[in-house]
């Protein structure tokens, strides 16, 4: 049985009782062999283009590109996706699930968010209902406002007048924290970094479209910023 008719199967299992979470391992990767991780970010995307009432192919297509059905599997990643899109109720169960399970590895529910944020914006825009499902589910995973404006912001771009946003940071960080944060930022979201990882070539697109948002958004508070504090 491939693991993608496992998935049909562990779909009604998702909400068994959860387990103690896993300790950090292999950076940003879910536990191997974790059908049911798989089934239930699958039941979030479903969910996450049900929101507004229609699912677009280019959602469906979208969805496919992220978790990378092998040839062969197409169809039984369809039927997954197409039994969790039913409805949207559940969808909290789903976050709290992974989010407990795996909160040691907050870079592994970023990427899961990434995913969401690329399945929304596949029909070209992002609705309000998506939007705030978004930040639902990213409450339900343990990611603080802050974080998610953050997520949000390196996805959709700043609000305007607001690149500190991108960085995680509320305006008026001192020119250090700026600094720090885009350093870091910067290297968590790397291509080079994702590609390493064996991440899918949509999550390198992601964090290259990540990393430029970052690079602009230091740039520009450096521009608007005296130039000695913010030498680097």
């Amino acid at each position: 049985m491939s693991v993608w008719s496992k998935i049909v199967e562990a779909a009604a299992r998702a909400f068994e009782p959860e387990a103690e979470p896993l300790a950090p391992m292999g950076e940003c990767a879910p536990d191997p062999g974790d059908v049911g991780f798989t089934a239930a970010v699958i039941g979030l995307a479903a969910k996450m283009a049900r929101v507004d009432g229609t699912v677009s192919e280019s959602e469906v297509e979208a969805a496919a590109q992220v978790f990378r059905p092998p040839p062969g599997e197409e169809a039984a990643f369809r039927r997954a996706f197409a039994i969790a899109k039913q409805s949207v109720h559940g969808y909290d169960s789903y976050a709290r699930r992974i989010g407990k399970r795996y909160r040691a590895r907050p870079c592994l529910l970023e990427d899961v968010l990434d995913g969401l944020f690329h399945i929304a914006a596949a029909d070209g825009r992002i609705t309000g209902q998506e939007l705030a499902y978004l930040e639902s589910v990213a409450e339900h995973l343990g990611i603080t406002p802050m974080e998610f404006r953050r997520i949000k912001a390196t996805n959709l771009g700043p609000d305007m007048g607001d690149p500190y946003a991108v960085l995680g940071l509320l305006p008026g960080a001192t020119p250090d924290e700026v600094r720090h944060a885009w350093r870091r930022l910067a290297a968590e979201n790397h291509p080079d970094r994702m590609a390493s990882r064996g991440a899918p070539a949509e999550f390198v697109r992601i964090a290259e479209i990540k990393t430029a948002a970052i690079n602009a958004a230091y740039a520009q508070i450096r521009a608007e910023a005296p130039q000695p504090a913010m030498a680097d």
